[in-house]
């Protein structure tokens, strides 16, 4: 960053993984993985073979085989045992085939439920990453805390991480997490957001002695994952810091205002639509199937309106059903919508009275059930 200008930019890191889960019976599924990486120009990847089985209700047990181009092929064994109801354990071992030589490695975890959001994990390994981590994880709806000590030959460190989840629609999370070990020590700070229906968005500002200030970018959709670590500058300066904190920042706020809120307004009107047309046509064949009962309906009205008359009883003029007034709060304007059930009800009416069945009764605004006609307007015999 020679005369105080803008850091020099350099992606020298990407990585590229996607898993594929497949169940075989319903004891046995298939894991088939592979990653893609690259490192100041010299790329790599590899690909793995897992088939998992669960033996019973307390435990299951996973083979696994794999093969790259740098370290060679891959043998691995794993079983997870629940010991008790608040305490599980977790073995694993394999074996590593590379030029030069067999690399053999062990693993073993045991954790523990201190209470109903707090997990206590005690890991030990052994191998050419050997070590003893402790770490103590506290989940709740809101918040995520991780206190983590390792203990090892080349790498201890101590780490604290906190995590805060807000309670909206996009799952946003804002983390924080302090590390320093034998290697120095690191800061980080960043947030997440889910941006789609299977796609999570990270960015993640990683600064330190002597790592300088890293930029993460995490894309995570269904089981794909797009890792794009973007050094910015190996010493720790402000402007390097501010360059990784606004960038981004300001860079998902132009791109959700002006791409994705347009995009997802319409997608939301389209679906709207769709939906407005096909209630119209689950509508109009209700319509012409209750035309069609109106029809059948015929011959026992004029039979009815004749045993009617003949005793002077009840016949029905003209019966509507519907929205008499035109909707003008709307976007668009709606015009009115009524329905002629005169053939409907007066085939109700039996011995000059209307009896309504219980799916036909209207609600009126009090919540009472409407009788037609109503008692006012009886005529006694004697007047």
């Amino acid at each position: 960053m020679p005369g105080g200008g803008l850091p020099h930019v350099e992606i020298n890191k990407m990585h590229i993984s996607q898993s594929i889960e497949a169940p075989l019976t319903n004891k046995d599924t298939a894991v088939l993985s592979g990653s893609l990486s690259t490192h100041n120009g010299n790329g790599g990847g590899n690909i793995n073979m897992v088939v998992r089985r669960v033996m019973s209700a307390k435990g299951w047990g996973e083979v696994e085989v794999g093969a790259g181009d740098v370290l060679g092929p891959l043998f691995g064994l794993k079983v997870f045992r629940n010991l008790t109801p608040r305490c599980f354990l977790t073995a694993q071992c394999g074996v590593q085939f590379s030029p030069r030589g067999m690399r053999p490695s062990c693993s073993l975890m045991t954790a523990r439920h201190l209470d109903h959001n707090t997990m206590g994990y005690l890991q030990w390994r052994c191998g050419a990453n050997s070590a003893m981590t402790t770490s103590l994880v506290r989940d709740t709806k809101t918040t995520h805390c991780t206190l983590a000590l390792q203990l090892g030959v080349l790498n201890s460190y101590l780490m604290m991480s906190y995590q805060y989840k807000f309670q909206d629609e996009d799952q946003t999370k804002v983390k924080g997490s302090l590390k320093t070990g034998w290697f120095g020590t690191v800061v980080e700070y960043g947030a997440e957001r889910k941006i789609s229906r299977h796609s999570v968005l990270s960015a993640t500002v990683s600064m330190g002695v002597p790592q300088g200030v890293t930029l993460k970018i995490r894309l995570s959709r269904a089981s794909q994952t797009y890792l794009f670590p973007i050094h910015l500058t190996d010493q720790l300066l402000p402007s390097a810091v501010f360059y990784a904190t606004a960038g981004p920042l300001l860079f998902y706020v132009a791109v959700h205002r002006l791409v994705v809120i347009p995009y997802t307004r319409a997608q939301k009107q389209e679906d709207l639509e769709l939906q407005r047309i096909s209630s119209a046509t689950d509508i109009a064949k209700k319509k012409q199937e209750a035309e069609s009962a109106v029809l059948l309906m015929q011959e026992s009205v004029r039979r009815i309106i004749e045993g009617e008359e003949s005793k002077m009883g009840l016949i029905i003029l003209n019966a509507w059903y519907g929205k008499f007034v035109t909707d003008t709060a709307g976007q668009r304007q709606q015009r009115a919508q009524v329905l002629d059930v005169t053939v409907p009800l007066q085939c109700m009416v039996k011995d000059s009275k209307l009896i309504l069945t219980e799916a036909s009764k209207v609600l009126a605004a009090d919540c009472e059930a409407l009788r037609i006609p109503k008692q006012s307007h009886r005529i006694d015999a004697e007047s």
